[in-house]
């Protein structure tokens, strides 16, 4: 166990109870410990493996670039290969307006980025976004962040935030001629996977257009798929005027993006120019990996089997232990009543040999966001798994 001594003393923590499991390799929809044993792995990194572990088209992706170059110059100075195909890709799976891809490191920076082009193309200061959601933990993404007491210690923040309520249309009023954006995560992510009402997000677009704000959607962890569309907010007929993206962009690498009009993205192009700078975004090996992910979501058919996949898991896990289930596609909250028996769960579930994780905010929620090739044998052994554990105590 010296690993796991090690890491324990040489690398930062984030919680007093993290598990230091040994990882020795990653296939599929499994994790291998140094242990010898499988974990099937209902976490997906958080989201972010979308196409599970060491996809083989992402791994070949990734060697065939690393032989050609690495990093060459900083974004956007020089015209690469495949971070070109990436943005090209992505124009044409996504509908009009949204045509321009700014390609960084990560959702948060996406974030800062998408927060700073709203601020310059409409000249404003105010931003709105809503209680309880989660952006990311740059300073910027923080301040936009609805969760007081994972802010408070990092205070100041930026100023001139407020907050509204997610699906309240009552609070539509605090949105004015005075702010330039209005952000949010078309499924609140931390909060326990919460959908937005039917005709929530067309009403939210109509007043944003009626005071001239921009909406700026978050689909950083529902985005690629998760939830049956390439992004969410097709699930709700509107498109937003800046959309992000990152986690499951990459196939397991870092990466973030933001997109829009043209109109809108040329504005960080002057006045001042460099209005977002980065060294490594749009790094040609990561933008090679996220190429592999998005060609394959979309012509795999992977996406068509979303809503069976989420079918198969609301009707296996039924237990008097189970309060309710959250969420869309294979991006699901089940809600176990309270933080210390959600912790307990997953622990035992992973001593079964099953990963499971819990929601940021709302620790009663137990998490479930597999990779999108996992397969309906895999979901049936990992909830046999859960519920096992449910009745053993």
């Amino acid at each position: 166990m010296e690993m796991q001594k090690d890491f324990f003393i040489y690398q930062a923590q984030t919680t007093k109870f993290a598990a230091g499991f040994e990882v020795d390799k990653a296939e599929g929809s499994y994790i291998y410990g140094k242990d010898g044993k499988k974990y099937l792995d209902f976490v997906a990194g958080v989201s972010a493996n979308t196409l599970g572990h060491s996809h083989p088209k992402i791994v070949n992706a990734i060697k065939e670039q690393a032989e050609k170059y690495l990093h060459v110059m900083v974004y956007g100075e020089y015209a690469q290969e495949k971070p070109v195909a990436l943005c090209k890709l992505l124009a044409e799976a996504t509908p009009d307006p949204l045509e321009i891809t700014y390609l960084v490191n990560s959702g948060a920076e996406a974030i800062d980025g998408s927060l700073k082009l709203a601020k310059r193309y409409t000249g404003r200061e105010e931003i709105v976004s809503f209680k309880n959601s989660y952006h990311g933990n740059t300073h910027g993404a923080l301040s936009v962040s609805g969760n007081e007491t994972h802010k408070r210690e990092f205070r100041p923040l930026l100023p001139m935030v407020s907050f509204i309520e997610f699906n309240n249309e009552k609070d539509f009023d605090k949105i004015t001629e005075k702010t330039a954006c209005v952000i949010l995560e078309t499924i609140q992510g931390a909060a326990g996977f919460l959908v937005p009402n039917e005709d929530y997000l067309i009403k939210l677009k109509r007043r944003c257009e009626e005071v001239g704000a921009l909406l700026i959607l978050d689909e950083i962890q529902p985005g690629f798929g998760r939830t049956g569309k390439l992004f969410s907010f097709e699930h709700y007929g509107i498109v937003p005027d800046i959309l992000v993206m990152g986690k499951g962009m990459g196939g397991g690498v870092p990466v973030g993006a933001f997109m829009s009009s043209k109109k809108i993205m040329e504005t960080l192009a002057h006045s001042p120019k460099l209005g977002h700078i980065t060294t490594f975004g749009g790094n040609p090996l990561i933008a090679a990996s996220s190429y592999a992910t998005l060609k394959e979501v979309l012509e795999s058919g992977l996406m068509n089997e979303v809503d069976e996949k989420e079918k198969l898991y609301r009707e296996l896990l039924v237990h008097p232990k189970i309060k309710n289930i959250n969420g869309k596609g294979l991006m699901l909250a089940v809600n176990l009543g309270s933080p210390e028996y959600t912790l307990d769960v997953a622990k035992r579930c992973m001593e079964k040999g099953l990963i499971v994780f819990w929601q940021l905010y709302r620790n009663e929620y137990l998490r479930i966001s597999p990779p999108l090739t996992i397969s309906k044998d895999e979901i049936r052994e990992g909830c046999q798994i859960i519920l096992d554990v449910l009745n053993e105590n």
